[in-house]
């Protein structure tokens, strides 16, 4: 699961990062395009509006405008910009207010810029915008290049509306003037006595400009999108067979472990079994040697299903099982019969408890077996006492036959027992480290309960012991 998980996050690392490659590509586009949209159409106005404007200021006749109100005045302004630098600004904001208001009134701009459209055969729905962002004034010596208006500072004279941050409006509708769609910035100087110099801008662009760029890239933001979703996929299937593989290789892995953990307890019966048909005592003793054959003859029938199911361990379901009815009580008995055997020269007491009890249950006998098995040898291994104790007991209440199966061994802190039927887990206290195992028993003992549809809990208490209860309702 942690691998899953780093897998994922350099995924989704990854992703953000071809994120925002994509957008810095996309947005350098649609700089590119926004620089380069109406270029053309630009320089043709530009060109044509300069021609106009070349022996003029503004638009055609704006000089005369300037001119006769500027000279009229420049006695008074030099007056009282040497001797009254207070009168001096209120005249200039009212001759700034008288000039710009002459200006907006004469305008002919909008004849200009409509016989400019029509001689270059433009897109009649283009908008302009003229504006004057600066005016300064000379006089004599070093008093020369003294401002009379400039866009950054209000004039109290004039029209808020009017005032721009690019100037103030002589004539045009175009709302977003900006530096994408200046045409020409004009600047008129003088380096004469008594004259003036000033600044003038003509913005031109179409009503819609983002909208028609947006749409001539469309292309570029299909193939964009496309590109993630197609990556998106990729990965998506890479990721899936992937986690196919893992799958494969983990059942794989399941099953040589399934084969070292649940070939070992037949093996071992049959061993021991065979070992004391080899005792003279036993050989003179048919019933011991009856008995002894058929402990070989169960565990030879076990070890031969478990050839043939070994492959159920790692996908068991309710489904894999082969059930059959059995007396619960007289099963048991032929289990821990089995079992003792392999226990023999260990010093362990077994015992059953049947309290009278003796229920049909429909089971698989194979993996009832195991489980038992499985929760038997925890109970040896993890035990520390002299005389390993192992009481298996029977009960009924109004819903489940329980199986109560208990130990004198170490036993286990919560924090162990909740865990103790995860896959490959194993405590890490110091027996737990000296007892060899693969942390699979309980995980194929939980398996074959799930799969029985039966319900296992845990009681265990530190150093008194464990109990494994088994509860199977009542059909």
């Amino acid at each position: 699961m942690k691998s899953i998980n780093i897998y994922k996050i350099i995924a989704i690392f990854s992703f953000i990062v071809l994120l925002n490659v994509q957008f810095f590509l996309v947005y350098n586009t649609y700089k590119l395009k926004n620089d380069q949209y109406f270029i053309s159409e630009a320089g043709l106005i530009g060109e044509q509006y300069s021609k106009s404007v070349r022996n003029d200021k503004v638009y055609p006749g704006g000089q005369l405008i300037i001119d006769s109100v500027i000279y009229r005045n420049i006695n008074n302004l030099e007056y009282f910009y040497k001797n009254n630098k207070t009168e001096f600004e209120n005249l200039r904001d009212k001759l700034c207010d008288t000039i710009f208001t002459k200006l907006r009134l004469y305008s002919n701009m909008d004849s200009l810029f409509h016989s400019i459209i029509k001689q270059n055969k433009l897109n009649r729905d283009l908008e302009y915008l003229l504006t004057i962002s600066d005016l300064n004034i000379s006089f004599t010596g070093n008093n020369r290049d003294i401002p009379l208006y400039k866009s950054s500072i209000k004039n109290k004279f004039i029209e808020p509306n009017i005032q721009r941050p690019e100037g103030v409006i002589i004539d045009g509708t175009l709302k977003f003037p900006n530096r994408q769609n200046i045409i020409t910035p004009l600047n008129i100087t003088s380096s004469v006595d008594y004259s003036y110099s000033m600044s003038f801008n003509l913005f031109v662009d179409t009503p819609n400009r983002y909208i028609h760029i947006l749409q001539q890239m469309l292309p570029t933001f299909a193939l964009s999108l496309f590109s993630i979703i197609l990556v998106v996929l990729i990965y998506f299937y890479t990721f899936r067979n992937w986690l196919k593989q893992k799958k494969l290789a983990e059942m794989k892995s399941d099953f040589v472990n399934s084969i070292t953990h649940e070939f070992n307890t037949p093996l071992s019966t049959i061993i021991v079994a065979n070992r004391n048909l080899q005792n003279d005592q036993i050989i003179n003793n048919k019933e011991q040697i009856l008995s002894l054959t058929k402990i070989i003859s169960r565990q030879s029938q076990r070890l031969k299903t478990l050839f043939g199911r070994v492959l159920d361990i790692t996908t068991m379901n309710e489904a894999t099982l082969n059930k059959n009815e059995y007396q619960l009580s007289d099963l048991l008995e032929e289990i821990l019969l089995d079992y003792r055997l392999t226990t023999i020269d260990m010093n362990v007491l077994i015992e059953l408890n049947k309290n009278n009890l003796n229920p049909k249950v429909m089971l698989d006998r194979f993996w009832f077996t195991t489980m038992l098995f499985n929760i038997f040898e925890n109970a040896i291994k993890y035990n520390n006492s002299p005389v390993k104790k192992i009481k298996v007991s029977l009960s009924s209440n109004e819903k489940d036959i329980e199986i109560n199966i208990g130990d004198n061994g170490i036993g286990m802190p919560e924090k162990v027992y909740t865990h103790v039927f995860d896959k490959f887990y194993r405590s890490k206290n110091k027996v737990s480290k000296e007892v060899s195992g693969l942390g699979l028993g309980l995980f194929y003992t939980m398996q074959g309960i799930q799969a029985h549809g039966w319900k296992i809990k845990v009681e265990s208490e530190e150093n008194i012991g464990s109990n494994f209860i088994i509860c199977i309702p009542k059909a």
